[in-house]
């Protein structure tokens, strides 16, 4: 066995070094061709931190562009989120489907929408425009238009059901759903088209105006409908129209007065406006008796 191993060990062994010698010739040339520039060699320098790099050429990598909020950015608000204004608010017509375009409208709480209601109970000051023209808001127009259309056609059904059980007919009563179809067109037609009128009409007559100040003065000019409709469900037919009476002039008059107070000054037509606001007040409180809490058994 060890004989055998001797033997296995005393093989010659040949290498084929030729690949080696051929490397070492082309070092050597390379040497030789650089050894007239004795400039040393630079390396371009790469910034790994930084993902993905700027130079990076190529249709995929090229057109890749690090997210807006790459950076803590995204959690500090933007340059014009001070005093009410919009943070990344769309410019231009798209501004009008961007949800944060409505939000300064909504800047409000619950003391200021109690106050703006206390002011509509009051109409003889007439300083609602004034006291709301830094800050006018939807908010409020919003839910007193929306629950006054739940009220009206809830309440009148009621007022119906109770004249129908102190009538003598003896026909069966039917809850009307009609009722919220028009009470919603009725109002929120009225509040949405009647405003809108009028500031094309004030910007005809070269008067400054704010549409939605507009909207907020005729918002909150319904609320006093709320608890006339409550009232209204006595079944007594001459103490609705009393109260339906109250707070449709009481209503026309807080609209009428902030109107007057806005333009008088601005146009010597102001007579025909005022007056003609007024008129509309009170012909959608009487619509409202008509329609709501006048019954025939």
């Amino acid at each position: 066995m060890r004989a055998l191993e001797v033997s296995i060990s005393l093989v010659p062994c040949r290498l084929d070094l030729s690949p080696i010698f051929w490397f070492s010739e082309v070092s050597l040339n390379f040497m030789v061709a650089a050894s007239g520039d004795r400039s040393p060699l630079q390396f371009q320098e790469s910034n790994l931190q930084t993902f993905p790099p700027t130079d990076v050429k190529g249709k995929i990598a090229g057109s890749y562009q690090p997210p807006r909020d790459a950076d803590d950015s995204f959690s500090k608000p933007g340059p014009g989120a001070q005093n009410g204004s919009l943070d990344g608010q769309a410019q231009g017509f798209g501004g009008w489907f961007n949800v944060v375009s409505y939000r300064p409208y909504f800047n409000v709480d619950t003391s200021d929408v109690l106050e703006r209601i206390r002011d509509s109970f009051l109409p003889h000051k007439g300083d609602f425009v004034e006291k709301t023209n830094s800050n006018p808001d939807m908010y409020g127009p919003f839910w007193i238009t929306t629950t006054l259309i739940f009220v009206t056609a809830a309440l009148g059904n009621f007022a119906a059901y109770i004249a129908h059980k102190t009538s003598s007919t003896s026909d069966h009563w039917h809850y009307d759903i009609n009722k919220v179809t028009w009470s919603a067109s009725m109002f929120y037609g009225y509040i949405a088209l009647v405003p809108l009128l009028l500031y094309f009409l004030l910007k005809y007559m070269g008067v400054s105006s704010s549409l939605v100040q507009l909207w907020c003065l005729y918002g909150y000019s319904l609320f006093i409908f709320i608890p006339a409709s409550v009232l209204s469900v006595v079944p007594v037919e001459i103490f609705r129209w009393v109260i339906v009476g109250i707070a449709a002039v009481m209503s026309a008059i807080f609209l009428a007065l902030n109107i007057r107070s806005h333009i008088k000054t601005a146009s010597d037509r102001w007579f025909l406006v005022v007056t003609g606001s007024f008129l509309l007040q009170l012909g959608l409180a009487l619509v409202m008796k008509l329609y709501f809490f006048t019954f025939t058994f």
